[in-house]
């Protein structure tokens, strides 16, 4: 099957996926971390992509984030990758790519499919062996979510701003949601939804999607279609 166009829409939230070639580690250590963080932080003000969430594990990355236009998420990328990688292989003496091929994203759409979506992301640590609580995880945008930190990387995105009138309540109200486990079913959805370039929302917001774009927004059902008959064709 021919592989999908990315999408990349102007002014909607893209969940992005980075892995590291073969799963080799792409952070060896909290220098390469912070280092990482910066060519973000300064990729990301250049061209005026806002970063909601992001999480640094050990072999890939996860960021949410909205592009003002269409190439902006692409040039962002490229340009933390030129910086960055540069940057790893000369520090760890190594040559050749660091990615395993393109990174991977798609379009989410506002509301709970966003949160849940930053769910995701920041829960990451919460699914290693042994686990690490997200709250206690200094290299995702939870503790800024939580209140246990301020930074400035992160752009609140207005579907967190609205669980609660105060940074207190909403603080409160994004423990809880941490504190909820995603099911498996969840966590590979969202997993193969930016993998695969599928669009993730309400059937209304993929049929809109779907229009715009000339491209399918999900994958076909499996199987081969149900066949009508004259009554099924007839309008009521």
């Amino acid at each position: 099957m021919a592989r999908l166009p990315r999408l990349s829409i102007a002014g909607l939230a893209h969940h992005v996926i980075q892995r590291g070639h073969n799963r080799q580690p792409i952070f060896l250590d909290d220098e390469d971390r912070l280092a990482y963080l910066a060519a973000l932080r300064e990729s990301a003000a250049l061209h005026r992509v806002e970063v909601h969430a992001y999480v640094l594990m050990n072999d890939h990355l996860h960021l949410l984030v909205t592009p003002p236009t269409a190439e902006a998420l692409s040039k962002m990328l490229q340009a933390i990758g030129r910086r960055y990688v540069a940057a790893f292989n000369r520090r760890h003496g190594r040559i050749g790519t660091l990615w395993d091929g393109r990174f991977r994203a798609t379009v989410i759409e506002n509301g709970p499919h966003l949160l849940t979506c930053m769910r995701y992301i920041e829960q990451n640590p919460q699914r290693l062996i042994p686990p690490t609580p997200a709250g206690d995880y200094a290299w995702s945008s939870a503790m800024h979510h939580l209140g246990r930190r301020r930074d400035t990387l992160v752009s609140t995105h207005l579907c967190h701003w609205q669980l609660g009138n105060t940074p207190f309540e909403r603080e409160l109200a994004w423990q809880r949601l941490l504190d909820e486990p995603l099911t498996p079913e969840e966590v590979q959805q969202h997993t193969d939804s930016a993998t695969k370039g599928w669009a993730l929302g309400s059937g209304a917001f993929l049929a809109e999607l779907g229009a715009s774009c000339e491209r399918p927004m999900a994958p076909r059902p499996r199987g081969r279609p149900a066949r009508s008959t004259k009554a099924d064709s007839i309008c009521p």
